[in-house]
């Protein structure tokens, strides 16, 4: 039997479409982890392509590999530059009395 060749699975890869993007970001933001978020939209960027959203978001593409790393804490602001320039949005709903923690 022959050896089977693999590679790392790359979700940036697979981030064809905005509405697979906004449903990847939303994913991570229902997990409620900071770094997960963070981590997601640098996939996102990645799969857009990070030089492009460095310059629509006047970041520096270095700086955004960083900051949205697994290991980045990008500030508030940066995140908000990010969804803009991946043409996102970000939107608040209510949450229901069983979403809530205690």
């Amino acid at each position: 039997m022959g050896k089977t060749e693999t590679r790392p699975w790359d979700v940036a890869e697979h981030l064809e479409t905005v509405e697979h993007m906004a449903a990847y970001l939303e994913a991570a933001f229902e997990d409620g982890d900071p770094r997960l978020v963070a981590a997601a939209l640098g996939d996102i960027a990645r799969a857009r392509g990070m030089a492009q959203i460095a310059r629509e978001s006047g970041l520096g593409r270095e700086s955004l590999y960083k900051a949205l790393s697994p290991e980045g804490n990008p500030e508030f602001a940066t995140v908000l530059k990010v969804v803009r320039a991946l043409g996102l949005r970000l939107h608040a709903v209510a949450a229901t009395q069983g979403d809530t923690e205690q």
